[in-house]
């Protein structure tokens, strides 16, 4: 399938590694042009450099920085060679805040959840969405956590503030810019494999003097599909998200946990 957004601009948050490489990996398939933003530099460069390698045809831009930051922002929006604030597809990534006790959280450790996890994607929406608007096609998926659909106790940092993003995209979804041509997303992943799973099952395995194989087995044991996803399929959904043939799908939570998740709604 032709997604039919060869040709356009996408910023990719956290796009060096995991699911943020997954989506930049997805749409450079698909002719996007893409600017990818990470904190880490030498990664970051290294995968810059395979992606472009594999599609020639596209431009790939690099800035290592910090979007959970003014300047990181700034950075990004304004790449020499970039289209500037006036991207077609935005997809927003942060590192999730770390786990613990909500006794142990003090107003700064809220703080930066909220600033990374909410008050970013806000950020970059209000930077790219008018123009989006404007020329009548626009996309933007927030990659945020099944962990709003399905709370985890010792991720509250993380629900609370993903759970703000949440309500505020679904106001700003139905607002009229879904007349044109703008839908606003928010894509859920449940387990993948990825760095953040490897580091969490060695603490998991740390803490239960089991190994790592066994407590992976265990966790894929609990997943429907019977395994953990691949950053590849994850990407897959994003592009898909951001094509032509989603225009009719906005103000979503499009949660992919490989059945995970046992409700109905």
């Amino acid at each position: 399938m032709d997604l039919g957004i060869a040709g356009k601009w996408a910023l990719v948050c956290g796009a060096s590694k995991g699911l943020g490489l997954g989506c930049a990996q997805a749409l450079a398939a698909e002719g996007v042009n893409v600017v990818m933003v990470a904190r880490g530099a030498q990664v970051l460069e290294t995968s810059a450099a395979a992606l472009a390698k594999a599609h020639p045809a596209v431009k790939v831009l690099t800035v290592a920085a910090d979007i959970t930051t003014p300047e990181g922002r700034t950075a990004a929006l304004s790449v020499p060679g970039g289209p500037g604030t006036a991207f077609d597809i935005v997809v927003t990534n942060a590192g999730g805040p770390p786990p613990g006790d909500f006794r142990q959280w003090d107003r700064e450790a809220w703080i930066k959840a909220v600033d990374a996890n909410m008050l970013t994607p806000i950020e970059l929406i209000k930077a790219t969405v008018d123009g989006m608007a404007e020329r009548g096609f626009g996309r933007i998926v927030n990659i945020t956590s099944s962990a709003v659909k399905a709370p985890i106790d010792i991720l509250g940092l993380s629900n609370g503030a993903r759970s703000g993003l949440t309500g505020f995209v679904a106001g700003v979804a139905r607002s009229p810019l879904a007349a044109r041509g703008v839908t606003l997303n928010n894509l859920l992943p449940g387990k993948f494999d990825t760095d953040r799973i490897a580091t969490t099952l060695r603490v998991a395995a740390d803490k239960s003097g089991k190994s790592i194989d066994e407590i992976r087995a265990s966790q894929q044991a609990q997943i429907p599909a019977g395994r953990f996803g691949q950053p590849k399929e994850f990407g897959a959904i994003c592009a898909f998200l951001c094509s032509a043939h989603a225009s009719y799908i906005t103000g979503q939570n499009v949660l992919a946990d490989g059945g995970a998740y046992p409700g109905t709604f």
